[in-house]
């Protein structure tokens, strides 16, 4: 499900300029890519207060700047491996900057950054880069005919003394196989039954 678009100040006065232009609030809605809903809340706000900034909203404040949201994003990405708890301990060596866990979370899913389980792939040197590289080259005009006539087989590796897989690291959607989203290993670091 993608992330709700909040709607700035300027997208919210283009809306009721467009409003009081007679278009209809469905078409308003589609050129700003929001529910109708929102665009008919926002008129009956207007026609109520005259103005088209939010309300102020009960409810915990906000602890953490936008300041401090960029700064844990960051982090995040620059080490991916980080716990949110990390990135806390780092936001609150700042004076008067106390957060939870929780809320580093929070703030990362709202850039869309999740935690997940990274995917594991070999060291690949700049050598067997350029190989593959070259051989991707080389094979890149071949037609079906030629593909037909090529066996590819799989194996899986069995790990005698497997590792802790609960590594998780921060990503967004369509990152699994960024450069920094990978986690390398050595391909035959324990001892293995290869199947």
């Amino acid at each position: 499900m993608p992330p709700r678009r909040k709607l700035s100040d300027l997208d919210r006065g283009r809306a009721i300029g467009w409003l009081q232009d007679g278009v209809a609030a469905r078409q308003v809605a589609q050129r700003l890519a929001v529910a109708p809903s929102v665009i008919i809340r926002l008129k009956q706000r207007f026609q109520a207060t005259g103005r088209v900034q939010e309300r102020q909203r009960s409810g915990r404040p906000r602890v953490t700047t936008q300041r401090e949201d960029h700064f844990n994003q960051r982090q995040a990405m620059q080490q991916r491996m980080a716990t949110a708890n990390n990135i806390r301990q780092r936001l609150q060596a700042t004076p008067n900057t106390v957060v939870s866990g929780q809320t580093i979370r929070n703030r990362l899913h709202n850039f869309g950054l999740r935690a997940t389980r990274p995917v594991r792939g070999t060291t690949l040197t700049a050598n067997h880069r350029a190989a593959r590289q070259a051989w991707c080259t080389q094979h890149v005009r071949w037609q079906r005919q030629q593909w037909a006539q090529v066996l590819f087989t799989d194996k899986s590796r069995f790990c005698l003394e497997p590792a802790d897989g609960r590594i998780r690291m921060w990503r967004r959607r369509g990152e699994r196989f960024a450069e920094g989203a990978v986690l390398e290993q050595e391909r035959f670091g324990v001892g293995s039954v290869m199947v």
